[in-house]
């Protein structure tokens, strides 16, 4: 239970941090098919016997140079080549695993095992923690400027395009990391729902970054001490305190959210029906 809490918490805190620049940038999309794409890197990457990292950064870059590829050279567009490209590639892991003769469970690569972790995998998620979470620090200035403004961050000598290769690396090591959590079905709303939750909740982007990893790590547990008193999925208990969470936040965030927004377009309703009258008599 000990290695389970240690490997959601910092999973949660670790997609929540890239879950920001993902929103900002409107990467969610990409974000679903990385962290979908990887999956037969991670299957390969068994097969011979190396760290799953390396194969899911292979086939992280792999996923979206195929994207550029096909929307670049085709009349297809972007959203329809992402849906054909990681959906391909997802079917392969699946067909990899499908045929891939082992003793260990390869269907927990899908849907999570956090009860199951051994004190291997918890020293690779903390490692591939540790690392993508120091460059996101590291490099938060530069990966900010870029999201909001890449052509400044052109002019001042920054690289966007380097930049922007360096995150998707990251997001291929995320999915690594949050595979072991929630398993690669789920892996898209850790990536997106703690930044979107955060982002109906202020307006800077260092509040932002904290906010998002708190949201994120206070799901993560009471996600899976309710899947532990319920005897229930504890990737999809985890994934449901954050929907809920950002339900809630959708609601009723102070300034955007669904209800204090109503309560202004009232109060602006009635201020000019008041002036309105006021100009009649």
């Amino acid at each position: 239970m000990q290695r389970a809490l240690a490997v959601t918490v910092v999973a949660s805190v670790v997609c929540a941090v890239l879950s920001c620049w993902l929103v900002l940038i409107g990467w969610s999309l990409m974000g679903d098919a990385v962290s979908h794409a990887v999956l037969p890197g991670v299957v390969l990457a068994y097969i011979v016997g190396i760290p799953f990292a390396v194969g899911a950064v292979l086939f992280g870059f792999l996923a979206v140079g195929l994207i550029g590829a096909v929307r670049d050279t085709s009349r297809v567009k972007e959203d329809a080549a992402i849906g054909i490209v990681f959906t391909t590639l997802f079917a392969l892991g699946l067909v990899l695993i499908s045929v891939t003769p082992s003793q260990t469970d390869l269907s927990h690569i899908i849907f999570g095992n956090l009860l199951g972790l051994s004190d291997p995998d918890l020293v690779q998620v903390l490692v591939l923690g540790a690392f993508t979470l120091g460059i996101l620090l590291l490099k938060r200035r530069d990966f900010t400027l870029v999201a909001f403004d890449p052509t400044h961050a052109h002019a001042i000598g920054l690289n966007p395009r380097l930049l922007g290769a360096v995150l998707l690396g990251l997001l291929a090591l995320t999915s690594v990391v949050a595979l072991q959590a929630v398993g690669v079905v789920l892996v898209v709303a850790m990536l997106i729902i703690p930044g979107a939750t955060a982002y109906l909740l202020t307006d800077r982007f260092g509040m932002m970054l904290l906010l998002a990893p708190a949201i994120s790590a206070a799901c993560a547990v009471a996600g899976l001490y309710a899947s532990y008193y319920l005897d229930a999925a504890s990737g999809g208990m985890v994934v449901l305190a954050q929907g809920s969470a950002f339900a809630v936040v959708y609601l009723l965030s102070p300034r955007h959210g669904l209800v204090a927004r109503h309560l202004a377009r009232t109060r602006r309703t009635w201020a000019a029906a008041g002036t309105a009258l006021q100009t009649t008599q």
